[in-house]
């Protein structure tokens, strides 16, 4: 469950590992409670994450260690298309 009492996924597996079009149940809020899905403020709705596939560290793509909006490249994933740990290439200065 997320704090807003609504059921995320059925499952670590289906939420991390999911096909694609398994998106997530329910809103998906930021940590100020914005539903991260329908907000404006969130044009892209990615998960950043910098992880393999697997959930290993996935070195040189973490935006350097999340600390950099510089030239550098990160992994994010498509928020409400499941498999969360989907790598897509964004460069970090992206929003």
């Amino acid at each position: 469950l997320c704090p807003q009492g609504e059921l995320l996924a059925k499952s670590w597996s289906s939420l991390f590992k999911g096909q694609t079009g398994a998106a997530p149940r329910g809103p998906v809020y930021s940590f100020n409670g914005r539903n991260v899905l329908t907000d404006p403020l969130w044009p892209r709705r990615l998960a950043w994450h910098g992880s393999t596939p697997r959930g290993g560290q996935a070195r040189r793509r973490d935006c350097q260690g999340w600390r950099s909006s510089g030239p550098g490249e990160g992994l994010a994933a498509p928020l409400g298309e499941g498999g969360l740990l989907a790598g897509q290439r964004h460069n970090c200065s992206e929003a």
